[in-house]
């Protein structure tokens, strides 16, 4: 063998080898872009959309406890009902300062627990998120009183996800409640410091079958009189509030209620068993509890997406006939039911707004999830939400109201 023919294997070798490296060092290079890029819009401050309505918005929040129910979720026998209510509601001319997207004590909590990878690049910096609430705000004048609209959120999620649809709300005239519950909203942190968190025993996501059906049926109970309980708390808050803020200025005659996904279930629950509930909203979520067997017997609309999260096609036609079932027997005319195209299951909270703007996008449209932008679907479904209350709760129509606008061609009114 001659050296010619031992040197070229070598150089091929190393010509490999090379190209190896460049691969590796585009690839290195690609991933500190990648995370550059993530890190970029982490720390770029972002402003939740708009209120489309001509008021306002304030916030509080409340500790209460239910002295008479004991929490069927804790994990201590004994334990008294405990939530942390989000109240957003129709604010006097802005005169205080804006307040923060999340209270301090809460953001460090969320975040420790989202982990560096997710806290630091992968979602957005909490301290630069805003929204548009005011701190301390007195309540607008320009009405007596204002409708009463509670909201529930999805899953675990905690109901401050949800804020652009509060807002929005609140400042078309209602107050907006929304209620987060301990052991099964992901953080639960209350004004003392206190942080109470979901336990695997209330998440039905953990398991199949009948202890699927058990533990959300159990969730199901125990949430829907968690809103018959905040009803009543706000009854005498109306009657007598310490800080003469909602005195007065509540009417809990005009109750309405909605929720996404979990949420949207116990709306359709609460709605058809208590009657301070005088309409209700379900967005994108399935059915569970009573109300499939008795239906609902005042105004419902159910708002849906493109993208179920259901496992199967056998779930998707049991869901829709189900849906459709309880549809059919609502007053006709008090029913609605609408799609917002290309809409995604999980946008409808504020990630919608928040979702990373080039790269998280790109990955969830290329997998089909989402063909509509986040913003504009949280801007097409706040427009639905008050629309329909306006209707039912404000007593302007005894009819379904024309959803149908050129501002809104994702609209899609279903039969």
């Amino acid at each position: 063998m001659d050296a010619t023919s031992v040197t070229r294997p070598r150089s091929l070798v190393r010509r490999i080898f090379r190209a190896f490296a460049i691969i590796a060092m585009f690839g290195l290079l690609g991933i500190a872009v990648l995370l550059g890029s993530l890190w970029v819009e982490h720390t770029t401050s972002v402003t939740l959309p708009t209120p489309t309505g001509p008021l306002a918005v304030g916030r509080m929040v409340y500790d209460w406890t239910d002295d008479l129910t004991l929490d069927a979720l804790a994990p201590v026998e004994g334990t008294k009902r405990e939530l942390l209510v989000w109240v957003w509601y129709p604010a006097a001319a802005p005169a205080t300062t804006r307040d923060d997207y999340l209270p301090a004590a809460l953001r460090m909590v969320v975040e420790r627990d989202r982990g560096t990878l997710n806290s630091k690049f992968l979602t957005r910096d909490l301290s630069k998120v805003h929204a548009h609430s005011l701190r301390n705000a007195e309540v607008s004048p320009q009405e007596r009183s204002y409708s009463v609209v509670i909201m529930r959120a999805g899953s675990s999620l905690e109901v401050w996800n949800y804020s652009t649809l509060a807002e929005d709300l609140a400042s078309h005239g209602y107050v907006v409640v929304g209620i987060d519950a301990p052991y099964r909203t992901f953080e639960v942190v209350f004004p003392d410091g206190r942080v109470m968190r979901r336990t695997a025993e209330n998440n039905p996501e953990l398991v199949s079958g009948d202890e699927l059906t058990h533990r959300a049926n159990k969730l199901l109970t125990a949430w829907t009189a968690d809103i018959a309980f905040v009803l009543d708390r706000l009854d005498r808050l109306n009657a007598s509030d310490p800080s003469g803020r909602f005195t007065g200025r509540l009417d809990v005659t005009r109750v309405g209620v909605f929720g996404h996904s979990f949420g949207g279930a116990q709306a359709a629950q609460f709605c058809s068993q208590d009657s301070r509930c005088k309409a209700g909203i379900d967005i994108d979520g399935s059915l569970h509890g009573s109300v499939v067997q008795t239906g609902i017997h005042r105004p419902f609309m159910f708002l849906g997406s493109g993208h179920g999260d259901f496992s199967s096609d056998e779930e998707v036609r049991q869901i829709q006939a189900e849906m459709q079932s309880v549809y059919e027997r609502l007053p006709a005319d008090g029913r609605v039911r609408i799609s917002i195209r290309g809409a995604n299951h999980f946008t409808f909270t504020d990630d919608g707004a928040l979702l990373k703007t080039n790269v998280m996008r790109g990955v969830f449209h290329l997998l089909g999830k989402l063909d509509i932008d986040g913003r504009r679907q949280l801007v097409v479904t706040a427009y639905c939400v008050h629309t329909f209350f306006d209707a039912y709760l404000k007593g302007r129509t005894v009819s379904p109201p024309n959803f149908a606008s050129p501002l809104y061609p994702e609209i899609q009114v279903l039969e």
